[in-house]
């Protein structure tokens, strides 16, 4: 079973499914594989056609059914030091590199490695698989997902979310919040720049202002919190804008997240947002031009993973994994989606979230062991 895990993640790594490209040819591949071993598989395209999610069952087509998900896609590999192709698995001392390798291809293709054996031993209780698109640009493909199963009419009760976590149940996650703030300016030469409107001017000012914000956010966290950092996180991603030296930029963009522990976090920021906004940089922008701007344009707003006392994937995960312990963690995952469509939900899947997004990208064989050794402890489950 390790190796065939290991051959399915080699495949799965040299598709690469960078969010800003298709992952089709991944889909395809995963949908052939899990038709083999007579799996129902229902496709669901992008509104570009250009990106798809998965979504299929093993077992009797009724509510209650087991979910296993992971995202399909990637982050770049632009401007990062690799010491081996990123889209070619290496397996070097005890760990295989890759881009995407624990996050979060591992846990998907252990999955499919595990799929015959899963269709051996069903009973009464569905299995699913759900693979999604653009999970590392706001979750767009699960709650397009999430949409899907209510049209057709699929109602299941626990998702397994196999995030990197070193097999580790998490319980509890932060929101992720993710904006791109837009500047409208009036371009000019450089030795008048009262006769312009800067607008890397404007965004740099915002931006400071953001992190004022970030600041302000520390003193509001809860002394009780048992997130690490216990209080709502914010991070400027991206400033872009200007052309030349002596030109006055007409445009700038910020792209910026915060991963609030709580909605009422965000809404502060964002009420303040707009506040200092309209109230300072959209009047002095516009007493010199009147057509400039300011939009956020909102890329993803994606709830956390809420504890919940009872929670029937941590009981199932649990066993599994012969530990009680269960954790929060600042990251974001897919999980608060679909445990707002009624599902019990927990996140835990092979490999650390220190190695991902980094270069030399990996995840340990001994951890696709652990998911593996899992995953078949799930599969007699089934058969019960």
């Amino acid at each position: 079973m390790l190796q065939t895990t290991k051959d399915i993640l080699a495949d799965l790594i040299a598709f690469p499914t960078v969010s800003s490209d298709s992952n089709l040819d991944m889909i395809a591949y995963l949908a052939t594989r899990l038709e083999d071993c007579g799996t129902d598989v229902h496709l669901f395209t992008d509104p570009s056609g250009k990106k798809a999610n998965l979504f299929a069952t093993l077992g009797p087509k009724k509510d209650g059914g087991i979910v296993l998900s992971g995202h399909s896609d990637v982050v770049p590999v632009i401007d990062q030091s690799w010491t081996s192709d990123p889209f070619k698995m290496v397996e070097r001392d005890g760990r295989l590199y890759g881009r995407g390798s624990c996050d979060m291809k591992g846990f998907i293709s252990s999955t499919i490695a595990m799929a015959p054996t899963f269709a051996e031993n069903m009973r009464d209780r569905p299995l699913h698989f759900a693979f999604t698109y653009d999970e590392e640009v706001g979750c767009i493909g699960a709650a397009h997902i999430a949409q899907s199963l209510k049209q057709i009419g699929i109602r299941p009760s626990v998702a397994i979310i196999g995030e990197p976590t070193n097999m580790r149940i998490i319980e509890g996650h932060k929101g992720c919040f993710e904006y791109t703030t837009l500047f409208q300016g009036l371009e000019g030469h450089g030795s008048a720049p009262d006769l312009g409107v800067n607008a890397v001017e404007y965004a740099t000012r915002y931006v400071t202002y953001l992190l004022d914000l970030k600041e302000k956010l520390r003193s509001m966290s809860h002394p009780d919190s048992a997130f690490d950092p216990p209080w709502t996180t914010v991070n400027v991603g991206a400033l872009h804008g200007g052309s030349a030296h002596n030109v006055i930029a007409p445009k700038a963009r910020v792209d910026w997240e915060m991963r609030p522990v709580q909605r009422s976090d965000a809404d502060f920021v964002k009420s303040h947002l707009h506040a200092y906004c309209h109230e300072v940089l959209l009047p002095k922008m516009r007493a010199v031009y009147p057509d400039a701007s300011i939009e956020t344009e909102v890329v993803g707003e994606v709830e956390g993973l809420v504890p919940t006392l009872e929670n029937e994937a941590q009981k199932i995960v649990s066993e599994l994994t012969g530990t009680d312990d269960a954790s929060l963690v600042p990251f974001g995952t897919e999980a608060g989606i679909f445990q707002n469509i009624g599902m019990d939900v927990v996140v835990c899947g092979p490999g650390s979230i220190e190695q991902a997004h980094k270069a030399d990208e990996f995840v340990t064989v001994s951890q696709l062991e652990s998911c593996i050794a899992m995953l078949s402890k799930l599969s007699k489950r089934l058969g019960w």
